[in-house]
């Protein structure tokens, strides 16, 4: 049994199959906004989180004092190459690599 016998027209099969692909054009403009929303409140904000701590961590000088992210707190004594010696007491040095450093304490917040 063909198509034709069952009552469809070649001009109608035609018509049918322009009709489809307006629609699948369609069908994929909800994803497409979807992933312009995901970049804009996700993947950008990141993005620049990212390089503002990356610009952080290669203006580090010594006397910075700064916060690692295992949780130390320390003044920064000498700088090598891709890693930092802290002072983290009197007499209490320890060498941590740059991308530890997760931020810079704030001036108001003294050393114990």
């Amino acid at each position: 049994m063909s198509l034709f016998s069952a009552g469809f027209s070649s001009g109608s099969l035609s018509l049918m199959a322009q009709g489809v692909g307006g629609g699948g054009i369609m069908a994929f403009l909800p994803l497409v906004i979807i992933m312009v929303i995901f970049y804009v409140l996700l993947i950008l904000p990141a993005q620049r989180r990212q390089k503002k701590t990356q610009e952080m961590i290669t203006a580090l000088k010594n006397g910075d004092k700064v916060i690692t992210s295992g949780g130390l707190l320390g003044t920064i004594v000498g700088l090598e190459g891709d890693s930092i010696q802290l002072r983290i007491a009197d007499q209490v040095k320890v060498k941590v690599l740059r991308s530890a450093v997760t931020g810079l304490q704030p001036d108001g917040k003294e050393e114990s």
